[in-house]
């Protein structure tokens, strides 16, 4: 029982030491994709809100890729989206926004229709799985 115990204590020591380790890591840089191809704006806003949360967290170890296709690109198209401002503001903050070329083409979308601060890439579903190739975190949007 005793030496259980101890296991138990060195167990949870080392577990504490690992956590502070990580909060504490100021070289550690996270990278994150996230995939958004929703039209649901409630889900756009969950996209901000989360890029939000995580600045909170890792104010200067953080960079996001936002990949936006399908019926999910009015979220970039500035005469259609409640969130220009926010993709601006973000933006200058180093998040990046790409849209879709192929889902451009399909939706008749032309670049100077887009958000000034948003990037294209040939295609959205290539763009993840070469980020995901390159070890960053996948986050999708719009369930």
């Amino acid at each position: 029982m005793k030496n259980t115990l101890l296991l138990f204590a060195f167990g949870m020591l080392c577990c504490s030491a690992t956590v502070v380790a990580q909060n504490t890591t100021p070289t550690t840089t996270h990278k994150v994709v996230v995939q958004l191809n929703s039209a649901d704006t409630a889900a756009w806003g969950g996209v901000i809100g989360n890029i939000k949360n995580l600045s909170k967290i890792w104010p200067d170890q953080l960079q996001i890729e936002v990949v936006v296709h399908g019926r999910a690109l009015d979220f970039l198209v500035a005469s259609k989206s409640h969130l220009v401002n926010d993709v601006e503001q973000l933006s200058k903050k180093g998040i990046v926004f790409s849209a879709c070329e192929n889902t451009m083409g399909k939706y008749g979308i032309t670049k100077q229709m887009l958000i000034p601060a948003v990037f294209t890439v040939p295609s959205g579903v290539g763009e993840v799985i070469l980020k995901q190739e390159q070890g960053w975190s996948y986050l999708r949007a719009g369930y």
